[in-house]
């Protein structure tokens, strides 16, 4: 076998196992309307029905006013990806439930169907809410696994660069380095993902962090565009996990520096400042307000603004404005903001939005 075709087995397998680890109920749907597969979460779902569906066209198990057809035929007539929210899904004239879908065409002509389940009161959505995390759980640790060995790889190649790089170049090695061993600690910490296991949070430099996340945006993805930054010279430590912190503020600074991008007209521009925000408190989820979080970091861009129908949604996992997203990067950094006893929040126009970190001061 071919070094070539070795490589598009494994990539067979790879797409195979993302099928079945995805968290939402997904079905695969073939040219003539018949179902060819189901994931886990499918499975978990519909039970005994996929066997049903599976003896004649999807179409026959709906009403004849089903959303779900009218969006497969609207997918497969646009050849692109179309999402409805809030549609009601019934098979065989059981009981409906309220779900989001997505019609994705693929490559052989048939279509890919997602459901995202939204009424909190049923059994299923809890049990597929339950399988999907564990779902999540099973890609990270999976992803994790295939990450180690490359970034060996990359740091070795990295510390080579090093003897023989010039003075000018030599920041640059490092900075390889540097990040390489920043991501192995994160991959280190998708792998204890299941547990839960907070921050070893330390009294931490918010402007140091700042100043590091500017120098891999300046030279990565913030590469020509204006970069400005406000400071409050007399902000305290923040009480927080420096590499999370670094996580955070580089995965909100890369989606402002491609919003900015996205002008087109060479005027992209993004801003980051820091303020002290006396007597801010967060609010528990019991309702009690809890802890101080004075400390306020914000990320502005002056690219096209967030769309409407997603401001709603845009720290759920897997929503993206982006065509190649995997809509995980804000979901990440709502969950690490959260982890620190911290709000994040945003604000956006066109022509103009502001994402919001609110994190606690470390203790005196």
């Amino acid at each position: 076998m071919t070094r070539t075709s070795v490589e598009k087995s494994e990539l067979q397998i790879l797409r195979a196992n993302a099928f079945d680890l995805w968290p939402e109920p997904a079905l695969t749907i073939d040219a003539a309307g018949s179902l060819t597969g189901a994931n886990e979460a499918a499975e978990g779902l519909l039970g005994q029905w996929l066997s049903m569906l599976a003896k004649g066209p999807l179409r026959a198990a709906l009403p004849t006013d089903s959303g779900l057809t009218h969006l497969i035929d609207r997918s497969a007539i646009t050849l692109s990806s179309v999402r409805v929210r809030n549609i009601e899904v019934a098979f065989f004239g059981q009981s409906p439930f309220m779900a989001d879908a997505a019609a994705t065409p693929l490559p052989d002509g048939g279509t890919l169907l997602t459901l995202h389940l939204r009424s909190a009161t049923t059994g299923v959505e809890r049990a597929a809410d339950a399988a999907g995390l564990r779902s999540v759980v099973g890609l990270g640790q999976m992803l994790a696994h295939e990450v180690k060995n490359p970034l060996a790889g990359i740091r070795g190649a990295a510390q080579l660069l090093k003897t023989g790089a010039s003075a000018e170049d030599m920041p640059l090695a490092q900075l390889i380095v540097d990040e390489t061993d920043r991501i192995r600690r994160l991959v280190d910490r998708m792998e204890a993902f299941a547990d839960d296991v907070p921050p070893n949070r330390t009294a931490v430099n918010i402007h140091q962090v700042l100043d590091r996340v500017r120098a891999l945006a300046a030279n990565g993805v913030a590469d020509g565009l204006a970069m400005k930054e406000q400071y409050d010279p007399s902000l305290p430590p923040a009480w927080g996990e420096e590499d999370q912190l670094i996580q955070v503020f580089l995965n909100l600074t890369k989606n402002a520096a491609e919003a900015a991008h996205s002008r087109g007209d060479g005027r992209g521009e993004i801003s980051i400042s820091t303020a002290y925000r006396h007597g801010v408190k967060i609010r528990g989820q019991n309702g009690q307000v809890g802890h101080g979080a004075p400390l306020e970091v914000k990320v502005t861009d002056n690219g096209p603004g967030v769309p409407k129908r997603l401001k709603d949604h845009l720290f759920e996992p897997f929503v993206t404005t982006k065509s190649g997203g995997a809509g995980l990067g804000l979901a990440l950094v709502a969950k690490l903001v959260a982890g620190h006893g911290g709000l994040i929040d945003f604000e956006s126009e066109a022509g103009r939005t502001v994402f919001r970190v609110l994190l606690p001061a470390a203790p005196v």
